[in-house]
């Protein structure tokens, strides 16, 4: 029977939360930055405080929900709804204007 390694080391080098963590607050204060910038159309803040919040939310997913490391599969059955989302940000960025 074959023993099994519980240890830190077993599968794969774990990622620095820490350091995803530093990432998270970075582009929050790049939001909040990019928010109280009054010269920007309306049309572009809005694509750019999208952007950065898909980013961050790409981020938690990937290392705090650990989709980095699980296999394809169900990273992609994690990944299929996001152009529904997309779609639907759309259409109610479109029936706002």
């Amino acid at each position: 029977m074959e023993s099994v390694n519980l240890t830190a080391d077993a599968g794969h080098k774990g990622p620095s939360y820490f350091l995803v963590f530093i990432i998270l607050g970075v582009l929050t204060l790049v939001e909040v930055a990019v928010a109280f910038v009054a010269a920007l159309p309306d049309t572009l803040l809005i694509l750019i405080l999208l952007g950065l919040a898909v980013w961050k939310a790409m981020l938690v997913a990937l290392y705090y929900m650990h989709l980095r490391f699980e296999p394809s599969k169900l990273w992609w059955m994690v990944m299929a709804p996001l152009p529904l989302g997309l779609i639907l940000v759309g259409i109610v960025l479109i029936e706002g204007w």
